[in-house]
């Protein structure tokens, strides 16, 4: 679909002015026909919030919907990126078209990526079936953008038949992604300390697929045997779907085809019975609560300068008011 260097929509396009010359009906359709620079531009008036969303997302959302998105996730260091690199081989080796968000730190200067997974991608540059995007986090404690399920609708409606999610891997917040993915691959290393720490962040609890990277180092059988036990003693429905445990060495490409394997079989799993379909509408839901809850906020302005506030504040430690009740008189002065 596109080289990993895309260009990108200058940060200064999104003033009204210049959103009135977009012509968002003949960019979706570029976008839909492939051409990278329409995805470009239509993912960068996501993350920069420009005026035009509203029109970007009702032209895209009649074909969006049909990508497998897959959210790889786990903890710095583990090999995710090239998990994901060697992932995108695969897929295209089956020849599925792939589109890649890889979600990186921010700069707390710029507020750009910080390490720039297009980079670290370079040998799929001249693949025009990949298209591959870093996104800042700009400050999200789950590991993802806020605009990062605007911006998977957008590869999806570009005609992507798998978009990856690769969080930034920020320990207890990284299992944001099982709430926008189809299917959450997890991934640990031997190496790393004690791999099933990552029970306490709720993993185990996310996984649909879970990955022992690096398994041609010492411990690689002992991660998985300890992660096989801790799978065991979760209480499943007989119905349920058993998280398959793959080993990969993926920086030699090693075991990515049974892991493309396990991710086919997720998928066919959840077209039973219609359960992908009850997962797309919770997902649906989350982002439609989420949207409007922003534009209530943006509505109401920043509460914590509104004047009263601090009064109701007061009444409520002195006793006189019960939270509950100052909240209700903030909400009706506004």
């Amino acid at each position: 679909m596109t080289p990993s260097s895309s260009p990108r929509a200058p940060r200064g396009a999104t003033g009204r002015a210049s959103s009135r010359a977009v012509d968002v009906p003949a960019l979706v359709e570029q976008a839909r026909a492939g051409q990278p620079r329409a995805v470009a531009r239509l993912v960068s008036l996501v993350e920069d919030a420009s005026p035009l969303l509203r029109e970007v997302m009702a032209a895209l959302t009649p074909y969006a919907g049909r990508a497998h998105v897959v959210g790889l996730t786990g903890a710095p260091g583990v090999g995710k990126s090239t998990t994901t690199s060697a992932l995108v081989t695969e897929l295209r080796r089956a020849g599925k078209r792939v589109g890649v968000l890889a979600v990186d730190p921010s700069s707390p200067f710029s507020g750009g990526a910080l390490l720039g997974d297009r980079v670290r991608m370079a040998e799929h540059a001249l693949d025009e079936g990949v298209y591959i995007r870093s996104m800042a986090s700009r400050g999200q404690l789950g590991g993802l953008s806020w605009s990062t399920p605007q911006a998977v609708r957008v590869l999806d409606a570009a005609g992507c038949d798998v978009v990856l999610v690769e969080t930034v891997g920020v320990g207890q917040s990284e299992v944001e992604v099982a709430g926008l993915a189809d299917t959450t691959v997890v991934l640990l290393a031997p190496g790393m300390g004690d791999g099933i720490q990552a029970a306490k962040a709720g993993i185990l609890e996310v996984g649909d697929v879970y990955v022992v990277n690096k398994a041609d180092r010492e411990g690689s059988e002992e991660v998985r045997r300890h992660l096989r036990g801790m799978l065991a003693l979760a209480d499943r429905p007989a119905a349920a779907w058993r998280p398959p445990i793959v080993r990969t060495v993926a920086a030699r490409g090693e075991g990515l085809d049974e892991l493309a394997a396990a991710l086919a079989d997720h998928l066919a799993w959840l077209g039973e019975d219609g359960r992908r379909r009850r997962a797309q509408v919770r997902r649906a839901r989350d982002e439609v609560e989420a949207i409007a809850l922003a534009s209530l906020r943006a509505r109401w302005g920043d509460l914590g300068d509104h004047r009263g506030l601090d009064e109701l504040a007061a009444r409520v430690v002195d006793g006189d008011l019960d939270p509950y009740a100052a909240a209700d008189s903030l909400l009706v002065d506004r």
